[in-house]
């Protein structure tokens, strides 16, 4: 795909209530701020459209602050411009690499918008809306599974005093009670979107054909690789994720173990490294990939790991094809190379 002929780039420094917005050219204005609100939306719009470059001509490049810049990215998609949200690491990584020492808002904005123009990062696009209905749901039930554990603990501890309050005690059961009655809603409408008609509910049911992979991971799965549209191949999914081993060497006297790291996707590296653990026991192929690191001598965490990062690429591999996993796919193959 042939990278679209820019002539203006636009970088916007977020923030909760209001942004940064600064651009390229010689005729740019300084720096300036504008309100999280429509009317400066449509006041930044206009200013925009004065410059006389259309929307199609045009990168606007912001950083994935938390989801404050969510609303301002969607209105510019929606007015025709072209938006790519970076990691902010990204971001910080090219202004060492410009030797930008300072850090305001304004350097910020004038940072991103010198990284669109030397890098163009790749548009984005808004998700449909499958994503926003598992998404939000899945990270609901993720905040009730923990605040229900944070009472359970609270419960727990009090029954080990000498004289427990009936009411603390009665408020801690009726907690619980209600994040019971909410998860299992919860589960109810998940369930119900996996039943529809459409191709996300489809992906959630084709992945579930892969032993160890569950409901809820393969609703996290679709819903972190965007149902398998947000990177080009597996390879790339696995460093989205961040289960790629990151090298570290350098000549001779440096020669450290590849590691997995922090970074990436963490929801979805968990729950495919819980997936791992029950894959390992009941998944054909990767119960004799596990198997087979382990007689190498690779510690059980690392073929675990491993593990993960196999069961990610069939994953992908169910989620492109369209497929439902069969564990006997390569052996006709191999058949005929060996005959």
């Amino acid at each position: 795909m042939s990278t679209p002929d820019y002539q203006l780039y636009v970088g916007i420094d977020i923030a909760a209530a209001t942004a940064m917005v600064a651009w390229t050219g010689p005729q740019a204005p300084q720096p300036f701020p504008i309100d999280q609100t429509p009317a400066d939306y449509a006041a930044l719009q206009q200013r925009l459209h004065e410059t006389g470059i259309g929307p199609e001509q045009t990168l606007v490049v912001m950083e994935a602050t938390g989801t404050y810049w969510v609303r301002l990215a969607c209105a510019l998609h929606q007015a025709g411009y072209h938006v790519s949200v970076v990691n902010p690491k990204q971001a910080r990584d090219f202004a060492k690499a410009l030797l930008q020492r300072a850090k305001t808002d304004r350097v910020d904005a004038q940072v991103l918008a010198q990284l669109g123009a030397k890098l163009t990062p790749a548009r984005w696009t808004p998700p449909p809306a499958p994503y926003h209905d598992l998404q939000q749901r899945l990270a609901h039930r993720d905040s009730l599974l923990a605040l229900r554990q944070q009472v359970r603990n609270q419960q727990h501890a009090l029954q080990q005093e000498q004289i427990i309050v009936a009411a603390v005690q009665e408020w801690q059961a009726s907690l619980i009670a209600s994040f019971n009655a909410q998860l299992h809603q919860v589960e109810q409408e998940l369930a119900q979107l996996v039943a529809a008609d459409n191709e996300w509910a489809a992906s959630v049911r084709r992945l579930q054909s892969i032993p160890g992979v569950g409901l809820i991971t393969a609703m996290w799965l679709v819903v972190g690789t965007r149902n398998f549209t947000n990177c080009p191949s597996a390879e790339a999914a696995t460093a989205y994720v961040g289960l790629a081993p990151q090298a570290r060497q350098s000549g001779t006297s440096l020669r450290e173990r590849a590691w997995l790291g922090h970074s990436g996707d963490g929801r979805l590296r968990t729950a495919l490294y819980m997936a791992a653990i029950s894959a390992t026991r009941f998944n054909p192929i990767i119960k004799a990939f596990y198997e087979r690191l382990r007689a190498t001598g690779k510690p059980g965490k690392v073929a675990r790991c491993a593990a993960a990062r196999k069961l990610l690429h069939l994953a992908w591999a169910i989620g492109t094809s369209k497929q439902v996993f069969d564990p006997e796919y390569r052996k006709p193959r191999q058949i005929e190379q060996a005959a």
